[in-house]
């Protein structure tokens, strides 16, 4: 206790230097657990990105390639799926719904998704979460078009204003299907999924829009007009994907094999949440480099506070000498260095815990809002305890050095006047 009080005395007496080191060990603490919030908040925010479904149909291909396309809007299918084939799929007893997804267009850089009404009403995100509409609704028309919340910000699109759906993909093209514009009827809050980058239109727009075209291009006279196109049996063909929910999820695997068997065309069944974690594990890299960053951080707070305590203890010497010759043992110096250094990194984890806090008190609502980062405020788990316990080991360790070099120190060096 002797020991514990000498401690804090003296690092009353050089409280600057002292609250100086406790805010670099702080926030580097905070940084630490800030990042370890951001990636647990990443990783379930990547994994909820699609919840409620419990399986994605595609063309024969890899389980990762599906999921990019079909819900990331990352690459292209391999083929296309029969509308026959989806239609007997999506009749299956154990089916209790399905939405088809149809990819290939763009508009300025945005991918365009043509499927059905049923998709705002099934489509979950973060577990329980569903589609809800900044203004507007979805799509009544056939010509009607439901921003994401991304897509709309930056082109600063409005209900009502007329936007052009391009062929194929990319930033730039020089192949519109501007013979039949599209009117925003809605546009979406954001999700923080792809969803924000997707630019919504109704299945049978689709086929609308590619009736007078034939392998990438326009027919040479064959333009069919908006008002003759409405006349027609816009009934697809062919879709990209389709997202099933079930009526029990027991039925989940042998349904699943039942399509990766289907006898009529290869198809490939996937469990999203299975998939999803195989593609977090082929960037989980990532993470790891985030986490490598905030330690070595903290590391350097460390070194900072162990430089500071010797940097003043050649200015303590007589402290340590008149100390010593009062009866303390070297025990009790490096004792009382070492507690010095305990304080300090308590003191320390303790502010980087509640800027933590504060910061997440404060930050959660925009970062939510901008970046679609869902951070929970809850109570430290075991790991980031653990993380902690660590970082006060660590600093105790750390102040060792200091410790052992003043436990060195004689009573005749330290009276010992330097000139």
């Amino acid at each position: 206790m002797i020991v514990l009080r000498l401690a804090l005395q003296s690092l009353m007496n050089r409280w600057v230097t002292a609250l100086l080191t406790i805010a670099s060990i702080g926030f580097s603490v905070l940084l630490l657990l800030g990042v370890e919030k951001v990636r647990t908040g990443a990783r379930e925010s990547f994994a909820n990105t699609i919840s409620g479904t419990d399986i994605i149909v595609g063309a024969r291909s890899g389980s990762i390639q599906l999921l990019l396309y079909s819900v990331f809007r990352i690459g292209n299918a391999t083929n296309n799926i029969t509308w026959t084939s989806y239609e007997e799929i999506a009749r299956q007893p154990e089916v209790a719904w399905a939405v088809p997804l149809s990819l290939g267009d763009s508009h300025r850089g945005f991918r365009v998704l043509g499927t059905t009404t049923d998709y705002f009403k099934h489509y979950r995100y973060r577990r329980t979460n569903t589609l809800e509409f900044a203004a507007g609704k979805p799509f009544a028309d056939l010509f009607d078009a439901v921003l994401g919340a991304d897509v709309a910000a930056k082109l600063g699109y409005k209900l009502g204003d007329k936007m052009v759906v391009a062929h194929g993909l990319g930033d730039v093209s020089f192949v519109e299907h501007d013979d039949k514009p599209f009117r925003v009827a809605g546009i979406l809050k954001k999700t923080g999924t792809p969803i924000d980058r997707t630019v919504h239109v109704g299945l049978e727009a689709i086929e609308a829009i590619h009736v007078d075209w034939q392998s990438g291009a326009r027919q040479p006279g064959e333009a069919v007009s908006v008002d003759d196109v409405r006349k027609l049996d816009l009934k697809p063909k062919a879709i990209t994907a389709a997202l099933l929910g079930l009526k029990s999820r027991l039925a989940t695997f042998r349904l699943q094999r039942a399509i990766n068997e289907y006898p009529r065309e290869p198809l490939s069944a996937i469990i999203p949440g299975v998939a999803l974690q195989e593609l977090w594990d082929l960037v989980s890299v990532a993470e790891t480099a985030l986490t490598a960053v905030s330690i070595m951080v903290v590391v350097t707070a460390l070194i900072g506070m162990v430089v500071m305590i010797l940097t003043t203890l050649n200015e303590r010497r007589r402290e340590m000498a008149i100390l010593r010759s009062v009866g303390a043992r070297p025990s009790t110096v490096l004792g009382l260095l070492t507690a010095e250094a305990g304080f300090l990194t308590l003191a320390g984890v303790a502010l980087g815990t509640a800027l933590l806090y504060v910061s997440l008190a404060v930050l959660r609502p925009v970062v939510d809002r901008l970046y679609g980062l869902n951070l929970t405020i809850e109570a430290l788990q075991w790991h980031e305890w653990q993380m902690l316990g660590a970082v006060v080991l660590a600093g105790l360790m750390a102040g060792l050095l200091p410790a052992l070099r003043a436990y060195r120190l004689s009573v005749a060096d330290g009276m010992t006047i330097r000139t």
